[in-house]
């Protein structure tokens, strides 16, 4: 089997190595050429340009894509089109909204190409040693296609969950879990971190990792971080949002399903990122102005700013 991977960035690179170790050939591009060396260091065969790379598949290509969600993907989905010809299987591996990928299937049956969402979890070493895949498309299309999912999955680790956009709304909601999963890890051990106690952090979260209920992927990799550093002191607290927590938060308002945890973790993310923290000076400013109550200035000290005003 021969594969047209596109993206060589940290996932892709790592499911390339995967698909060699597995008997499969990998002829990839990326827009970034300084990428060719690695790759052929690999084993990976580097095209200088997409068309080249699709020139050196068999018929009925296989192309997986595994490049940024949104207008990175659009820009080189509308790329490939006119290169590919009925009977071709194309692959999104990335996180692109589901509503897309009903889209781009659409587009892609009118010409007889068939197209599939691929949510893909497990990070960078999934990708590289055994990921988690949910996969929507065309059903007979994907029995031929499911010894390449056998073979960079772990076991039971892929799923064909049925229409078009099935696999990206899966994984849309897995990572809207997944955004509540960290927030709950991260607020416990925020109030070990101020307790009375004097806890090593690392040994807790090794500990609920040894038969706990809350053990997980996650807290093995809380272990490895408090190990490297006890109180987290060479980061800053500022939490990435990826679009797919706020994804699962409007499709739960369109079904008028409540999702508080997953939209308060959305919300921390968002005032994470806040370094200006305006709202919070507003609602500082209004508590002096009704009631008095101190205002700490940038340089930490209490400020007395009361601007109390009586009305009739």
């Amino acid at each position: 089997m021969k594969i047209g991977l596109i993206g060589l960035g940290k996932m892709g690179m790592n499911l390339a190595e995967n698909m060699i170790d597995n008997n499969i050939e990998v002829v990839a591009y990326d827009i970034d050429q300084t990428k060719a060396d690695e790759a052929t260091e690999k084993s990976i065969l580097f095209s200088s340009s997409v068309e080249h790379c699709l020139e050196q598949l068999d018929e009925d290509k296989i192309i997986w894509m595994m490049i940024p969600a949104g207008k990175p993907t659009e820009d080189m989905f509308q790329r490939l089109l006119p290169l590919l010809s009925a009977g071709d299987r194309l692959i999104d591996g990335g996180n692109s909204h589901f509503e897309d990928s009903k889209r781009r299937a659409a587009i892609c049956r009118e010409r007889q190409i068939y197209f599939f969402d691929v949510g893909t979890s497990g990070g960078m070493d999934g990708a590289r040693n055994g990921a988690c895949m949910m996969i929507g498309g065309d059903k007979d299309q994907f029995a031929r296609l499911e010894p390449l999912f056998d073979a960079v999955n772990v076991q039971d680790g892929y799923l064909y969950t049925g229409e078009s956009g099935s696999g990206h709304y899966l994984k849309m909601v897995h990572n809207g879990i997944e955004y509540g999963m960290m927030q709950a890890i991260g607020e416990g051990f925020d109030v070990l971190h101020h307790s009375e106690f004097d806890f090593d952090l690392a040994k807790v979260a090794k500990v609920w990792n040894n038969g706990s209920v809350i053990r997980s992927w996650l807290m093995e990799l809380a272990q490895d971080f408090f190990e490297e550093d006890a109180n987290l002191e060479e980061i800053e607290g500022v939490i990435g949002s990826s679009g797919e927590g706020k994804w699962t938060v409007d499709e739960a308002l369109n079904l008028n399903v409540p999702v508080p945890v997953i939209a308060q973790s959305l919300m921390v993310r968002y005032a994470s990122s806040d370094t200006e923290r305006f709202g919070a000076k507003v609602v500082a400013s209004l508590r002096n102005g009704f009631g008095g109550h101190e205002i700490v200035n940038k340089g930490g000290k209490t400020v007395d700013r009361q601007a109390v005003h009586n009305r009739s």
